[in-house]
């Protein structure tokens, strides 16, 4: 498979590519720390367990035209962030079984500089021109403070809690409505 020659998006700051087998060693080191992981289980990860990563993110695209990007800045090659609109079944309803699913992971070095933001509001703008007005969940920690802000300024609001298994604080699911039936 050849590279895409393009990027599929740009912002002022950062190029948003389609999932790619280049991706892989990029995804490793994304998720790594265990800092970037605490608010996603923080299980252990690897090169298998990325690479099945990189296969979700792809089949997501494959199956249903839309998916997590890998993010990188405009001038530079290194992968810093995925973010994006995927296709998920979560298995235990709640609104987050076949549905899209908005979700961004972003290294550590990028925290607090609006990278997220920037990378989810394209690609939430992208997927509203594209796909037309639908609603999009998402799940996060109940203590991941930065991620409900951004959230909130995306226009997403709770509407459930989960359980999480072995811990004391839920996963808040929420939803962005832009008016479709």
């Amino acid at each position: 498979m050849e590279t895409d020659p393009q990027p599929a998006l740009l912002t002022e700051r950062l190029a948003l590519w389609h999932p790619h087998p280049r991706d892989h060693a990029g995804l490793v080191d994304l998720l790594a720390p265990e800092a970037v992981r605490r608010h996603l289980g923080n299980r252990p990860t690897g090169a298998v367990e990325e690479f099945q990563r990189l296969l979700r993110n792809a089949g997501s695209w494959a199956l249903y035209g839309y998916g997590i990007f890998t993010c990188r800045r405009r001038d530079d090659d290194a992968v810093i962030g995925i973010a994006g609109v995927f296709h998920s079944w979560r298995g235990f309803g709640e609104g987050l079984d076949d549905v899209p699913e908005a979700g961004w992971i972003f290294a550590e070095s990028c925290w607090g500089q609006g990278l997220a933001r920037e990378a989810m509001a394209a690609a939430l703008d992208w997927f509203d021109r594209t796909h037309g007005p639908r609603r999009v969940a998402c799940m996060i920690d109940g203590d991941n403070a930065p991620s409900l802000a951004l959230a909130a300024r995306l226009g997403f609001v709770a509407y459930a809690e989960q359980p999480d298994p072995g811990r004391d604080v839920p996963l808040l699911l929420l939803e962005r409505n832009t008016g479709a039936a």
